[in-house]
């Protein structure tokens, strides 16, 4: 596979970026593939590169001692991930990246941004938005995980990652991900999603399959997130 490099001003990071530099950046880039489940890199890796994907789907996951998961993130193609070395030489990977299918993805030396960022605002401003977004979403998540009641958050978490990642199909969105998948984005447990998906879907409002979701009735979804009683 071979990459065009003017494909990267799809990415945010990138989208002031001169020709000269995404070319540049292409050729000292390294494409890696990896099979669905496999990992890109795992939690505790040092942070050598940053990460471009182009093709697949991602999500970015951490890990406590006993091994409990949550899904902190869905990436889709041509976002920038994994990009905290270019900013701190000494960083490790907080999480675990892990292809949902069979993806790839444009490997960028963290040491090589490092080099280049002094002498290129575009790239300065681009990383602190993406970092920026990042921790607004985190203190999004967190709010919802303190405050919000379990159907609330659940509504939250599939709207949130159907602006990601969702599939419009005529009036309805397709999200390519598992019940496991949402109960580890929401903090929640298996069996809640399970039980709480399973009566949305009794009353139309979604359908449910192996490793994907349809939102059949969205705007019922955004009500719930809204806090309307859906009694």
């Amino acid at each position: 596979m071979v990459i065009n490099p003017a494909d990267l001003y799809q990415v945010d990071v990138f989208k002031d970026a001169p020709l000269d530099d995404l070319n540049f950046i292409v050729e000292k880039s390294i494409l890696r593939s990896i099979e669905e489940d496999g990992f890109f890199f795992f939690q505790g890796d040092s942070a050598r590169y940053a990460y471009v994907l182009v093709t697949g789907r991602v999500k970015l996951m951490q890990s406590n001692p006993a091994g409990q998961q949550v899904n902190l993130r869905t990436i889709k193609q041509w976002e920038m991930f994994a990009a905290l070395g270019a900013v701190r030489p000494d960083a490790t990977y907080p999480v675990a990246a892990q292809a949902l299918e069979s993806s790839s993805a444009l490997a960028i030396e963290s040491k090589l941004l490092q080099e280049m960022i002094p002498t290129r605002p575009y790239l300065n401003m681009g990383l602190m938005h993406l970092m920026t977004n990042y921790i607004q979403e985190m203190q999004n998540r967190y709010r919802e995980l303190a405050t919000e009641k379990v159907e609330r958050r659940l509504a939250l978490t599939i709207l949130r990652l159907a602006s990601q990642i969702g599939i419009k199909t005529g009036g309805s969105i397709e999200l390519p991900l598992s019940q496991q998948d949402i109960a580890e984005a929401s903090g929640s447990t298996i069996y809640t999603v399970s039980r709480t998906l399973s009566e949305w879907e009794r009353r139309g409002w979604i359908e449910t399959g192996r490793e994907r979701i349809v939102m059949r009735d969205p705007h019922k979804l955004v009500e719930i997130s809204e806090g309307i009683d859906q009694s």
